[in-house]
């Protein structure tokens, strides 16, 4: 089948994109590396496989470049914020927990399980760089609409979360201004809803349907393991924390409830 093909392609990237990117890491003792690249891992996919195995429709352009800008985005973003830093806390502790096996497990803990995430998540890209399906429908369109929105709510809320953090007179505040007034992360929101959005535009293909493992990998990471979990248990230790979240939505925006 040709999407296996393709398939194929995107995980012969993905394995020399992530070990080029653990030797970088040895050499520079820091796998924040990882953070900063993961953006840039889907688009270095997308356009990889458009090349060899795309036919360049509109479908296609149009996907493939809504991926380049938001993994542009992510990946200024990661590599500002963390930029003087050193090496994020949480790759410090592992450096320490995993003592003699930190190379080994840094390999396939860090990296490679994150290239195997990024082929998942990227599933409905690979499924429209695949065939053509003809012109623009109401899916589509319908699917660039939800990305836009997406793309609107994750851009502007970081900004937001990045004023707020950057004030002293907000540290040891909870953030609950602006979109975070609505919910608890309005940014993963926007994240989820801009892979919803993709996965609309593979929807016009034939079988396209069977990449919707992109966008629930994604929520589903989000909501229940890596995404909002870590966040709250980070959050809690803030002070005012319990009474924004009898108040907030934890993920759609909604009107905050009166205490």
């Amino acid at each position: 089948m040709e999407w296996m093909n393709t398939l194929g392609v995107a995980a012969l990237v993905v394995f020399f994109y992530m070990t080029a990117l653990f030797i970088l890491a040895l050499l520079r003792r820091d796998n924040s590396i990882a953070d900063v690249a993961w953006g840039p891992g889907f688009i270095l996919v997308a356009w990889t496989t458009l090349l060899i195995c795309g036919s360049f429709t509109a479908r296609q352009l149009i996907a493939a470049s809504l991926i380049f800008i938001w993994g542009l985005r992510l990946a200024v973003r990661i590599y500002l914020r963390n930029r003087g830093r050193g090496e994020d806390v949480r790759y410090r502790k592992w450096r320490e927990t995993w003592g003699k096996f930190f190379v080994l497990r840094s390999y396939f803990q860090v990296f490679i399980l994150q290239g195997c995430i990024l082929l998942l998540n990227i599933a409905p890209i690979l499924v429209i760089n695949t065939y053509d399906a003809g012109g623009f429908g109401v899916l589509d369109v319908l699917g660039v609409l939800l990305w836009v929105l997406g793309f609107s709510f994750e851009s502007l809320a970081d900004w937001q979360l990045d004023r707020f953090m950057a004030d002293p007179t907000s540290r040891g505040k909870i953030m609950d201004r602006g979109l975070w007034r609505y919910s608890r992360h309005p940014n993963y929101f926007g994240e989820v809803t801009m892979w919803w959005g993709l996965y609309c535009l593979a929807l016009s293909i034939p079988w396209g349907w069977l990449s919707i493992i992109g966008p629930l990998t994604i929520t589903g990471s989000i909501l229940f393991v890596s995404g909002i979990p870590m966040t709250e248990k980070l959050m809690r230790k803030i002070s005012g924390f319990d009474a924004y979240k009898q108040r907030t939505s934890v993920f759609i925006p909604w009107f905050p409830k009166k205490n």
